[in-house]
C-alpha cells in the first residue's frame, strides 16, 4: 500500500544527487513490511556505468541486505518512472509493485531519452537503429538444453 514517506525518500536521493553532482535527479527505495530494505540513487556518470542508474542500485542494495536476488513481498518507489533497462531489472527482482512519481515524458522534458528506447522497443529487432545480428543460433541454442536437463541448477 502506497505510504509518501517511501516516495519522499527516493525524491530526497534524487534532489541529493544532482545537488551534489553526483548523477542525474533519479532516486529509488525498495520497501519491505513498512521498512527500507534497499536505497539507489542515480550514478551513471560517478561510475561511468550507464547501468548505474537509482532502480538497478536500489534493487542491488536490498538484495544484498536481505541475502536473496529476488524481492517477493516488497515494493519499489522511484522517483521517475523507469526506463526499460530498469524495468527489466525490476521485472527480474520480482517485486509485489512499482510505485513512480514523474512521468517519463516529464523525464524527456529534461533531456533523459527513455522514450526513445521505448520505442526502440516497439520496433521489430530488424528495425532498431543500433545494428543487430542474429549468428550461431543453434550453437547457443545448446547451452539452454543443457539448462534444462542439468539438476543443480538454482531456479529463477
Amino acid at each position: 500500500m502506497y505510504d509518501k514517506k517511501f516516495m519522499e525518500e527516493a525524491i530526497r536521493l534524487a534532489n541529493e544527487c544532482f545537488e551534489t553532482g553526483t548523477g542525474g535527479p533519479f532516486g529509488a527505495v525498495v520497501v519491505k513490511d513498512g521498512e527500507i530494505v534497499g536505497r539507489g540513487r542515480n550514478m551513471v556518470t560517478v561510475h561511468n556505468d550507464p547501468t548505474a542508474h537509482a532502480e538497478v542500485q536500489a534493487i542491488r542494495d536490498a538484495c544484498q541486505n536481505l541475502g536473496t536476488f529476488q524481492l517477493t513481498g516488497c515494493e519499489l518507489y522511484a522517483s521517475s518512472e523507469p526506463c526499460p533497462m530498469c524495468l527489466g531489472a525490476i521485472y527480474w527482482a520480482r517485486p509485489e509493485r512499482i510505485y513512480y512519481g514523474a512521468s517519463c515524458e516529464v523525464a524527456a522534458k529534461a533531456g533523459f531519452d527513455d522514450i526513445y528506447i521505448y520505442e526502440q522497443l516497439g520496433k521489430p529487432i530488424s528495425e532498431y537503429e543500433i545494428s543487430t545480428e542474429q549468428h550461431d543460433a543453434d550453437i547457443a541454442a545448446e547451452t539452454f538444453e543443457r539448462w534444462k536437463a542439468f539438476t543443480d541448477k538454482i531456479e529463477y
